[in-house]
């Protein structure tokens, strides 16, 4: 199953680096920084979003003031996992706000879950009230970050890929 990837040059990987430091750049600012004039840096602009490259823009927040410090990585293990067993669960865990990232796994549990919130009291609680009852989970562990090291985000990637 091959998807259809639109071609990016130099110019369109520069657009979406530099829109991953700073979304907020004006359209003049950004054709500055990539060696373009302001029309043309705007139409490939519209035309990454178009074309789903550019999928939004959003605030950066800081979870650690906001009081969200707690970090936990739970393991799932299903008891079912044909198709419609993983589209169920997978419809579910995009309805809890406190599950940051959910990833399907190639190992001996089914998913990797990133949950944040504010203490190891409201976890438990998200953990028994809404991890627990999803469905088709038949079990979970529990690791608990102590820090996080690096969260560049794909950033990071963004600048490895040439």
């Amino acid at each position: 199953m091959q998807k259809d990837f639109p071609t990016l040059d130099r110019f369109d990987r520069s657009i979406v680096k530099v829109l991953a430091e700073d979304g907020r750049i004006s359209v003049a600012d950004l054709a500055r920084k990539i060696g373009l004039s302001k029309s043309p840096t705007q139409a490939r602009l519209k035309r990454l979003e178009a074309d789903g490259i550019i999928t939004g823009y959003r605030a950066m927040l800081d979870p650690i003031r906001l009081g969200l410090d707690h970090v936990a990585f739970v393991e799932v293990r299903l008891a079912d996992t044909r198709e419609k067993a993983l589209a169920e669960f997978n419809a579910a865990v995009r309805k809890v706000a406190e599950i940051e990232q959910a990833h399907m796994i190639a190992s001996n549990f089914d998913y990797l879950l990133k949950i944040r919130t504010g203490s190891m009291s409201e976890y438990r609680a998200v953990l028994a009230e809404k991890v627990s009852s999803l469905p088709h989970v038949a079990s979970t562990s529990t690791f608990v970050a102590m820090e996080a090291v690096k969260e560049t985000g794909m950033l990071g990637a963004l600048n490895s890929t040439g």
